[in-house]
C-alpha cells in the first residue's frame, strides 16, 4: 500500500506539514515557503472547496515537494486525487472501502489508527505504514508504544498527527516506530490566510533543524 522508496523519502524528511488551504492562490507560496525552510513533504487536507485545485497548483509549480492529500473519506475522493497525480494519501480513520479503493488505484495510502483493533484491520488490508491519529489525545507516545508492541515483528511504522509540535516531536522521532511526524503548527491556517510566508518558512526551518539534531538523516 505504500512504495518503500517514497516511504524512505518521507522518513528522510522527518516532518510532514499538514495544511488547510482556503484560497488556491496561497498553495504555491506555502509549498515554496516549506521548501525554503527544509520541509519537503506536505499533506493538504480535503477540508475546503479550494483543496483539489490547490493540489493541482502545487503539483504543477513545485515539483520538488512531495504533495500528499489528507482527509480522504470516500472512494470517489481516492479517484479524484489519483487523477491529479498526488504522491500519497491518508485518512483520519480506517474505512476498508477507502483502503481498497486506494489499493485498486495504486495510490500510496496510510489509514488512520488509534487502537489495536484498528491496527489489525489495517494489517488485514495490507497496510504497513499507518497514521496514528489523534496522537496526543489518544494517549501520546506511551500509548503508541504499548499498542504497537504486539505487532512489532510485522515491521509496522506509524506517522503521528494531532497535537504534535516543536516541543514533543523529538520524543516521537526517538523511536524506530516513527519514521516521521505530521503537524499543522508549521503552516497554520491563520499564517496562510495572512500570507505570512516568512513565518511559515521560519517554522519549517525550526522543525527541520530539530529533526536534523536527532541525527537520523
Amino acid at each position: 500500500m505504500f512504495d518503500r522508496t517514497l516511504w524512505k523519502t518521507i522518513a528522510d524528511t522527518g516532518v510532514v506539514a499538514v495544511l488547510v488551504i482556503d484560497n488556491v492562490e496561497d498553495a504555491v507560496p506555502v509549498a515554496e515557503s516549506l521548501l525554503k525552510g527544509g520541509i519537503r513533504a506536505m499533506e493538504l487536507t480535503l477540508r475546503t472547496e479550494a483543496a483539489i485545485d490547490a493540489l493541482r497548483a502545487v503539483k504543477a509549480a513545485v515539483p520538488d515537494m512531495l504533495a500528499g492529500v489528507g482527509t480522504i473519506l470516500t472512494p470517489d475522493q481516492v479517484a479524484q486525487v489519483k487523477d491529479i497525480g498526488v504522491d500519497f494519501g491518508v485518512s483520519p480513520g480506517l474505512n476498508p472501502r477507502v483502503v481498497k479503493a486506494a489499493e485498486n488505484a495504486d495510490l500510496n495510502f496510510a489509514p488512520g489508527i488509534s487502537t489495536p483493533s484498528d491496527i489489525e484491520r489495517a494489517v488485514e488490508l495490507g497496510c504497513r505504514l499507518l497514521k496514528f491519529f489523534p496522537a496526543e489525545s489518544a494517549g501520546g507516545l506511551k500509548h503508541l508504544q504499548s499498542m504497537a508492541a504486539p505487532y512489532n515483528h510485522l515491521g509496522l511504522e506509524y506517522i503521528p498527527l494531532g497535537g504534535i509540535n516543536l516541543g514533543n516531536m523529538t520524543d516521537y522521532l526517538s523511536t524506530p516506530l516513527v519514521p516521521a511526524v505530521g503537524g499543522s503548527w508549521i503552516a497554520p491556517r491563520d499564517l496562510i490566510q495572512n500570507k505570512d510566508w516568512d513565518g511559515i518558512a521560519a517554522n519549517a526551518q525550526r522543525a527541520f533543524e530539530t529533526f536534523k539534531a536527532i541525527g537520523r538523516q
